[in-house]
């Protein structure tokens, strides 16, 4: 078949790399000249003057992200170099909060609650508790849930410590609004999937260089094509096929943003047929209907600023403007060492999920957070705040499918499945949509035999 996929992200490029393999010729259109989407390199320039590579937001992976790791290794990134590898790790700068050993899963999860610094027997005996029954119950709730309702029995030590950081790097959405069914979901394959599926892989490499580029130099090295600087403003149903910049394809793999697809398939449907144009209608009505959660990146740098280890939690709140004696908001939820990861000396990032406010607030409220909780006077490098980062994960949600029309897919972290907007969630819908696109739906004969003839 020869597949073309719209957009040069993770998923596209996951998406190419796995049609490639299946033995499809793909062809990726990207409108900007970068390759990677939301998740890729930036330059950027320290206080100094020194050049520095930065990524357009701090990623992390974990373990349990066994697709994006196959494809990997696949394009020739080696995890065991690119990644750095951790336990499971949630410390605060104090020192207190839950360091998983280096164990057999679920030991590793097990030892680390019960050796939680700072946390009473208590505290630990409400999580076991809770914990063990979300586990006879299959990790399954009500699809209306929220977090905080499914955690409520907890303690508040426990909320604050550890299902509130995991919920919101997660999902990047506060407990009270996400989606319970999705956070077990993660838990679950986290903690008591694959063998190591809670250690935290964090990259050694810039975003672009762990996947997006190395993909796309294995995909023209296999005989498949990157064409950058080239907008899809529409695709064209002809016959069996679709045309895509003048040229047939067989299936189109839509791999941007939501509101990209969105808007160039609104596009498509006003020269569809009727009865793809209302396939196509409603499933873009779905897209517009999802609502999106923010993500701001502070990336600041000191002489001499070092962390104890390569990534703490932070204690995190928000403004409060009807308490009196409110303390000063602290916004972000985490901070990286980048010297300990392959970057400068002395540059942090600092992850505010599910953010709020303006790039200038929230870059002076990070600055002061930095100074009061880890002791460093930090300047800032560069503010990234990304805006429509990760649809927010909420009860119930209806997410659009991955089949729009015969021919006709979508794949990224937004379409229906049971992950929240991470890396591994679009990788593994790229997957899912090579596989969708290469049998007919109406015919078990394939379909390049089948539409060889109606091909001009």
């Amino acid at each position: 078949m020869k597949i073309a996929i719209v957009g040069a992200g993770w998923a596209g490029m996951a998406a190419a790399v796995e049609a490639t393999q299946a033995g499809h010729h793909a062809i990726v259109f990207e409108a900007s000249r970068a390759i990677g989407g939301r998740a890729r390199a930036l330059n950027g320039i320290l206080p100094d003057g020194t050049p520095v590579t930065l990524d357009n937001g701090q990623h992390i992976l974990i373990g349990a992200y066994t697709e994006t790791l196959r494809l990997m290794r696949r394009v020739g990134v080696q995890p065991e170099d690119a990644l750095l590898r951790l336990p499971m790790t949630l410390l605060f700068p104090d020192g207190q909060g839950l360091r998983f050993p280096d164990w057999p899963t679920p030991l590793d999860a097990l030892a680390g609650i019960l050796s939680a610094r700072g946390w009473t027997v208590a505290d630990k005996w409400s999580l076991l508790r809770v914990a063990s029954g979300w586990q006879r119950q299959g990790f399954e709730c009500e699809t209306s849930l929220s977090v905080a309702l499914l955690c409520r029995r907890l303690r508040p030590r426990v909320m604050a410590e550890l299902i509130e950081p995991l919920c919101v790097s997660a999902l990047n959405t506060p407990t009270e609004r996400a989606s319970a069914q999705v956070f077990l979901r993660v838990m679950r394959d986290a903690l008591f999937g694959v063998q190591g599926g809670s250690r935290l892989l964090l990259p050694r490499l810039d975003l672009s260089e762990l996947f997006p580029q190395a993909a796309a130099r294995w995909l023209t090295q296999h005989g498949g094509q990157v064409r950058l600087g080239t907008r899809v403003a529409s695709v064209l149903p002809q016959g069996a096929q679709w045309r895509v910049e003048g040229k047939l394809f067989d299936a189109v793999i839509f791999a941007t943003s939501a509101s990209e697809s969105a808007r160039a398939l609104e596009n498509s449907a006003q020269a569809a047929p009727d009865s793809i144009a209302d396939t196509i209608c409603q499933w873009t009505r779905l897209t517009r209907a999802l609502q999106f959660e923010a993500i701001t990146t502070v990336y600041a740098w000191g002489s001499g600023a070092a962390l104890p280890h390569p990534m703490l939690t932070l204690r995190s709140h928000a403004a409060r403007p009807t308490a009196l004696l409110a303390p000063a908001p602290a916004p972000a939820q985490f901070v990286f060492d980048r010297g300990q990861l392959g970057g400068p000396q002395g540059l942090l990032a600092f992850v505010v999920s599910a953010s709020a406010g303006e790039r200038e607030a929230l870059q002076a409220q990070v600055l002061l957070q930095a100074q009061a909780q880890l002791g460093l006077r930090l300047q800032a490098v560069q503010t990234i705040v990304e805006k429509r980062a990760t649809f927010a994960c909420t009860p119930g949600l209806q997410r659009p499918a991955q089949q729009i029309a015969p021919g006709l897919l979508a794949c990224g972290d937004y379409v229906a499945g049971p992950y929240p907007a991470t890396l591994e969630g679009a990788v593994r819908s790229a997957v899912a949509a090579v596989g969708q696109a290469g049998p007919d739906p109406y015919d078990s004969m394939p379909r390049r035999t089948k539409y060889k003839e109606s091909a001009p």
